[in-house]
């Protein structure tokens, strides 16, 4: 099931949606901690977003456990690769928490404090998240491209053509 599709692998096509809508939703997830009139324009949007990337992390995962199987298994990208699905499931749960609290909060205005906290955490949280994400996809990245840039000589082809 999460081999191959049409002759591709899943894991490269479904980490697309991983490195789109995670780091996404965290600049959403920073706006409407941030600027509370965002939230009612952001919002919802925000958590969908986060719920889709949360969820492609974990099929993103098993997928490159098939794949690994195929073409070797990149370590530190592995390695990557096992925490993503559970640090972005965390930061979903926060996000979703956050959210439906400061919905509750008359046309967002005058936050509690304790809100405030949370809504920094949240952007703590949410720069975090992209960094682990970043990570996850350069070193999946380096894995499959390093050794073909090596062999490959950028001068010698563009004399050729």
């Amino acid at each position: 099931m999460f081999d191959t599709i049409g002759g591709l692998p899943v894991h490269s096509l479904v980490i697309h949606v991983v490195v789109v809508l995670i780091p996404l939703s965290a600049i959403g997830a920073i706006l409407i901690a941030a600027r509370p009139k965002s939230l009612r324009l952001f919002g919802a949007a925000t958590v969908v977003g986060a719920g889709l990337g949360t969820a492609a992390a974990f099929v993103a995962k098993e997928s490159g456990e098939s794949l690994a199987s195929r073409v070797g298994l990149p370590e530190t990208h592995a390695d990557f690769g096992d925490k993503l699905p559970i640090l972005a499931l965390a930061y979903f749960v926060v996000l979703t928490v956050f959210w439906l609290y400061a919905r509750g909060v008359p046309l967002n205005r005058n936050r509690p404090l304790w809100l405030k906290v949370f809504g920094a955490v949240l952007i703590l949280i949410s720069i975090g998240i992209s960094y682990f994400t970043f990570m996850t996809g350069d070193t999946g990245a380096e894995a499959t491209w390093s050794k073909v840039i090596e062999e490959t000589n950028y001068g010698d082809f563009e004399t050729e053509h």
